[in-house]
């Protein structure tokens, strides 16, 4: 298994990070009941000592906790952690200079003079991409970011903040989206082709459909909370269905669980998978989809599977 290089100038890291989406979001994930800070450093812990490099948080999670807690952690471990953000448009960010003081009070919380990777969350209006990419490139130059990214950018707007960073003299770094064996939308419109194309990294978020393709949930036992109007029964069934499959392939590779098949096609799709991990034991996990690799034939039976599900 190789690394995987960000952008055309980033550094190659290992193909897995980590997504501290949960770290401190009290809303979705429930933090502090049944997990907490001890919890999530030894998921930190862990994931390091696996070489997972990347953590991936932004200033919405956990209203900046998961920032903060992202910070604490990696305070020790300066020169390892790769660490990437994103600044979220609210409606009422009027213009582009308000990504400035979001930025700086993302690097406050993350305790860091320069952050490896932002990313600018959503298209949304008011404020047209461009507008945001010019104040991404102003960031860059002035030395409080060391690559721009974005998130959730479709086709055209992908191409849209590229070019606007090509004029600058710099380059796209990422597009985060939601990919898995359950939403492979990107594979079918070209997307995944774009970003190859321009040298874009694509990080995959959800790459386990926030649980749905690791065998904990099904038809008869959905996930609680607000993730359980995030998925149809039909999605539950057909996660169910893969899991199987799943867990039947990992069997012939030393006994690989799901999840691991899961995190490991999305790796062998070229893409850079950022599980989520609430504890050393689901971070443990998740590195073990590194170090070994899907036959070809595997891959093509899991699309085959998957591929109805053009969500």
């Amino acid at each position: 298994m190789k690394n995987i290089r960000l952008g055309d100038q980033g550094p190659a890291i290992e193909p897995l990070g980590l997504g501290a989406w949960a770290w401190g979001d009290r809303v979705v994930w429930n933090y502090g009941s049944g997990y907490g800070e001890q919890d999530i450093r030894d998921a930190f812990d862990v994931s390091l000592a696996a070489g997972i490099r990347l953590f991936d948080t932004a200033e919405i999670y956990g209203t900046g906790r998961s920032e903060s807690l992202l910070g604490k952690f990696a305070a020790v471990q300066r020169g390892e952690v790769f660490i990437a953000s994103k600044c979220f448009p609210y409606p009422w960010r009027l213009w582009a200079g308000t990504l400035r003081g979001a930025l700086k009070r993302s690097l406050q919380r993350l305790d860091v003079e320069q952050i490896d990777l932002y990313q600018m969350h959503w298209p949304s209006p008011p404020v047209a991409i461009e507008r945001w990419m010019h104040a991404m490139a102003d960031a860059k130059e002035a030395g409080l970011i060391q690559h721009v990214g974005v998130s959730n950018y479709n086709y055209n707007q992908l191409e849209r903040a590229h070019r606007v960073l090509e004029t600058r003299g710099h380059k796209l770094a990422s597009n985060q989206i939601v990919y898995s064996l359950l939403r492979r939308g990107a594979e079918f419109n070209g997307h995944l082709a774009l970003c190859e194309a321009l040298d874009v990294t694509v990080i995959a978020y959800s790459p386990l459909a926030q649980g749905l393709l690791t065998g904990k949930y099904g038809p008869e036992s959905p996930p609680p909370g607000a993730r359980r109007v995030r998925f149809g029964e039909d999605e539950l069934a057909r996660g169910a269905r893969l899991s199987s499959e799943m867990q039947r392939i990992g069997a012939q590779h030393g006994g690989k669980s799901a999840p691991q098949v899961a995190l490991n096609w999305a790796i062998q799709k070229g893409t850079l998978p950022i599980p989520g991990a609430k504890n050393g034991r689901q971070a443990e996990e998740n590195a073990g989809a590194l170090g070994w690799d899907l036959s070809s034939e595997e891959v093509e039976k899991l699309d085959a599977l998957s591929a109805r599900n053009e969500i």
